[in-house]
């Protein structure tokens, strides 16, 4: 399943966070409705890392919503335990981090301000919300001081859009604040997922934050890119999120460049029905319905088979199941054999996006400070969508 991998040079050590060490200076985006118990266990199956939970809102968290506490339940097998959280309000933020470490749930915290989502930046939430730079940091203040010795850590976007760029002075009211490390997805939220991830941005905060360490996120498609941006930013290390997307085994691509190894995974069409099959089971165990953990695997589908020679309409079935026996029917019919397909497999995977002006509220940007007008509207923004 293996190939040679030609690698930069230069090899990162290991990653410290707060108290943890991992392993290897990767860690897993958190993704909503992908990174779940389920994925982050598949994962961890082909290398090492850091694995973050889906992002949770803190308020729902405080009001033990069924879902939030399904989604904060880890396996026994994952450890250190990582947990993301989004909230908006410094109280309920700092409440649901309480909580988490009362109650033994987490080893690490993560607070997402990168969300370019429409319908939390319209509410000053995600990316939006560090431009108020005074909330941001009694967010993070109030939050770091809830965790006590669980380390707790910031993922952030440059800022709302090129005219209005909020990492630098977010990045140094984390480190004031006393976080563990800081993430920068190196775009803007008006941006979305769109063009070239700008790495210099990450190579400047690095620069700016001389205490934690500073990971760098945006267009790592493989270990050598990763590599690359090490190289080119100083940064600490890399989170990874769409360019694992039915690909698990990257992070045992990026574990191995990281150790110094050539080595680079080429599975063939066989490998990747067993890593579908696999994390299809993983998925009936994580929701306890077969029926409901099919119908969840059907949006991997295209990501797991980018490349390979497996024809629309047994595309369109695997993403019409509702059995693991008609799965295994279904990939039985696939030649096994068939090799990597190289390029094709490789390279962006997921929804880019274009660029678009970001959804703000009223007035957001005349001012650095948070008009008590939009605290109400701010409640609001505590909304369960994928982050930055």
């Amino acid at each position: 399943m293996t190939t040679t991998l030609h690698a930069t040079s230069s090899v990162a050590p290991a990653l410290q966070i707060g108290r943890i060490a991992v392993d290897s200076p990767v860690v897993l985006a958190p993704m909503a409705g992908i990174t779940n118990t389920a994925y982050r266990r598949l994962c961890r199956e082909y290398g090492a890392g850091l694995y973050v939970s889906e992002m949770i809102t803190s308020r729902a968290l405080v009001e033990r919503t069924p879902e939030s506490m399904r989604l904060i339940t880890h396996h026994e097998s994952e450890t250190p335990r990582s947990i993301q959280l989004y909230g908006v309000e410094p109280n309920t933020v700092a409440e649901a981090v309480t909580m988490l470490v009362a109650e033994d749930r987490a080893d690490h915290i993560d607070l997402n301000f990168g969300c370019p989502v429409p319908k939390v930046t319209r509410k000053g939430g995600g990316a939006a919300l560090p431009w108020k730079l005074g909330l941001f940091r009694d967010i993070v203040e109030r939050a770091v001081k809830a965790a006590g010795d669980i380390p707790l850590t910031v993922k952030m976007r440059k800022g709302i859009d090129s005219d209005h760029l909020t990492f630098l002075e977010a990045g140094r009211a984390a480190e004031g604040a006393g976080v563990a490390s800081i993430a920068l997805h190196a775009r803007t939220a008006s941006e979305f997922y769109s063009g070239h991830a700008d790495w210099s941005a990450i190579a400047e905060l690095k620069s700016a934050i001389t205490s934690v360490p500073v990971l760098g996120n945006g267009d790592i498609w493989s270990a050598a890119d990763a590599l690359r941006m090490v190289d080119e930013t100083g940064c600490d290390g890399v989170v990874v999120g769409r360019g694992c997307l039915g690909r698990p085994w990257l992070f045992g691509d990026l574990a191995a460049a990281f150790r110094g190894e050539e080595e680079h995974a080429e599975p063939t069409l066989g490998e990747v029905a067993q890593a579908f099959r696999r994390h299809a089971e993983l998925l009936v165990e994580f929701f306890g319905e077969e029926d409901r953990a099919c119908r969840d695997i059907r949006k991997h589908v295209a990501w797991y088979f980018k490349g390979y020679p497996v024809g629309g309409d047994t595309r369109a079935s695997l993403a019409a199941v509702g059995t693991l026996a008609e799965m295994d029917d279904l990939l039985g019919t696939l030649d096994w054999s068939l090799a990597y397909p190289g390029a094709d497999a490789e390279g962006p995977r997921g929804r880019a996006g274009s660029p678009k002006k970001p959804s703000l509220p009223d007035r957001w940007l005349e001012s650095r400070d948070l008009d008590e007008a939009f605290r109400e509207e701010l409640a609001a923004a505590e909304l369960h969508h994928s982050g930055g």
